[in-house]
């Protein structure tokens, strides 16, 4: 490969991400690249004790830019530890959230502003943004449903009420419309296996244009 790519995947709670990247991840490795899987608030040791924080179901008090600041500060330490020296050896860097995740949680859904927080996370990542990222769209009630089908517990944010995840939704809709360059729509309302299959096409389409 000529460079490393660094490719992320967002959607709000059950929207299936995880389970597809895992599985993006598998089916390029066993395709032969190099391939480091991580995630986001978390990916190293620093970074895991924030999104500690961040998550715990006690934190109710955390106040909104409070909560933008430490994502900033975890994805900080995450990109220089994990994701940049990854990709300095050409790796495939594939990582379950990024700065759209904040940008739709905090930036829009916490009424703190999009751009305010992209400023906020400007500082923390310098530009270093994602070669491609995969959205995957689903309606918050049906996300929330398969949520509490597969989870024993919830953390602090997937508590939060359906008027929250209704405006992540809009919030990521809107992040969409703002870097369509980089963010593909991936309908997740569909059954896994197309999920799965229209999600490998993308990716592969830019791996193979870096060969």
């Amino acid at each position: 490969m000529r460079k490393g790519l660094f490719i992320t995947f967002e959607g709000g709670d059950g929207s299936g991400k995880t389970t597809v990247s895992k599985y993006i991840c598998q089916k390029l490795t066993e395709a032969g690249y190099d391939v480091l899987y991580t995630r986001e608030p978390g990916g190293s040791e620093i970074a895991e004790q924030i999104r500690t924080i961040i998550l715990d179901v006690n934190n109710v008090l955390m106040d909104s830019r409070t909560e933008a600041l430490l994502y900033a500060a975890s994805r900080r330490q995450h990109l220089v530890e994990k994701v940049l020296p990854a990709l300095e050896e050409k790796k495939i860097v594939v990582c379950d959230r990024f700065i759209d995740s904040s940008l739709a949680y905090q930036g829009y859904a916490r009424n703190i502003g999009i751009d305010e927080v992209m400023k906020i996370n400007q500082f923390a990542i310098e530009n270093h943004l994602p070669d491609l990222t995969l959205f995957f769209e689903v309606e918050p009630a049906i996300g929330l449903q398969r949520l509490n089908g597969s989870r024993a517990q919830l953390d602090r944010l997937e508590k939060e009420n359906m008027d929250f995840h209704n405006k992540v939704y809009a919030g990521y809709k809107e992040v969409c419309e703002k870097y369509p360059e980089r963010i593909k729509i991936i309908d997740s309302s569909k059954s896994l296996e197309e999920v799965q299959k229209a999600s490998f096409e993308v990716v592969m389409k830019l791996v193979e244009d870096n060969v």
